[in-house]
């Protein structure tokens, strides 16, 4: 915006999906974000938290796609993990002769002999992160429901040191990755695009997180990006309504726009216009629409 416009180039600050939404829904005031990114769609319970706090007014547009990737260091042997072998790798307890166990499987040879007799380490997103709400949802919940003796349980993340949560820079898990020939990370496609000399990706129920795979749904760890704009606040705080036309702008958010080169898998024209009339009429985020949105 800064480097193309008159305007400042605006604050940005990396939270994660749920503390950016914490702050945003903090009030109305220039002392809280006009914007809020997010790697998921807003929570009921969110919604509530910004009404509470006197943010009602709150349009939602979805501006692409992205893969959350399985990585590894580059030139190693590729992996290709099914959903179920990564929830039983990173389960706090996995179902064994009928009951649920500490997990148990340290290599992931434990887990299946034809898998590498590497020790299990996991760079992974924190709680706050969308990357671990869509990856637990994607993954985890998925890999649950086909292993028996789960039970309709929702298994929680492992904390025995084989899974590791690395903050909110996916920079850092690249850079873990990078120096640790047997470690796998989890993070966003974008990070796989800036990086592919340094790390690989790992196939995810033998499919492989491509563009196209993940716009069409098939690559199975595929997710929607999204960010929220505080209506009450356009008008107000100079070049919202400019920063929003940027954004959607095709110079920006088409197949041919600025962000594929960092990573985002765009919308498809219709798609994409239908995000600028929501602007345009300041679509309001309801309850029922972010149910709908959730199924």
């Amino acid at each position: 915006m800064g480097a193309t416009t008159d305007f400042r180039t605006p604050v940005v600050e990396s939270t994660g999906s749920g503390g950016g939404f914490k702050l945003f829904c903090g009030g109305v005031s220039e002392d809280t974000p006009d914007f809020t990114n997010a790697s998921r769609p807003m929570k009921s319970s969110e919604l509530k938290m910004c009404q509470d706090n006197g943010v009602e007014d709150i349009t939602q547009i979805m501006v692409g796609y992205d893969g959350i990737v399985i990585g590894q260091k580059a030139g190693e042997p590729p992996l290709d993990l099914s959903r179920e072998q990564l929830t039983k790798a990173v389960a706090a307890q996995v179902p064994q002769d009928g009951e649920l166990v500490d997990n148990p499987y340290n290599k992931w040879s434990d887990i299946d002999p034809s898998l590498p007799d590497h020790e299990i380490l996991i760079y992974g997103p924190p709680t706050s992160s969308g990357t671990r709400d869509a990856f637990e949802e994607l993954v985890v919940e998925h890999g649950a429901e086909n292993i028996d003796g789960y039970n309709g349980e929702k298994p929680s993340i492992r904390q025995d040191g084989k899974f590791v949560p690395s903050g909110e820079n996916d920079n850092l898990i690249v850079q873990k990755l990078a120096q640790n020939a047997t470690a796998v990370g989890i993070f966003g496609y974008s990070f796989l695009e800036e990086n592919r000399g340094k790390i690989q990706a790992a196939k995810v129920d033998g499919i492989e997180p491509k563009r196209e795979l993940i716009s069409s749904g098939e690559y199975p760890v595929s997710r929607s990006l999204f960010f929220y704009t505080k209506n009450a606040h356009v008008g107000r705080i100079d070049g919202m309504e400019e920063y929003v036309d940027l954004f959607l702008s095709d110079q920006m958010a088409s197949d041919r726009g600025a962000l594929k080169s960092l990573g985002l898998i765009s919308l498809p024209p219709e798609e994409l216009e239908a995000m600028r009339e929501n602007w345009k009429n300041r679509k309001q985020v309801t309850a029922d629409s972010l149910k709908a949105e959730h199924g």
